[in-house]
């Protein structure tokens, strides 16, 4: 398993299985939202296999955060 900095993690889930997320991450810049949701896999790990049924994410870099508000 790997580590994601992250400058904002929202996370909701109704049933402890299936999960909605926002992740502001530096690390996603530069890459395609592909090469982004890969990355969140690689830090998740077996999780995505064992605790997580479903996860549902917008990625986002910390300017495109910024961008937003």
């Amino acid at each position: 398993m790997i580590s994601l900095p992250c400058d904002h993690l929202e996370v909701l889930g109704d049933d402890g299985q299936h999960f909605e997320a926002v992740i502001v991450s530096p690390q996603f810049t530069g890459k395609n939202m592909v090469q982004q949701h890969q990355l969140v896999y690689q830090t998740l790990g077996d999780l995505m296999h064992v605790e997580i049924h479903a996860l549902s994410m917008k990625t986002l870099t910390p300017q495109q955060w910024l961008n937003q508000v």
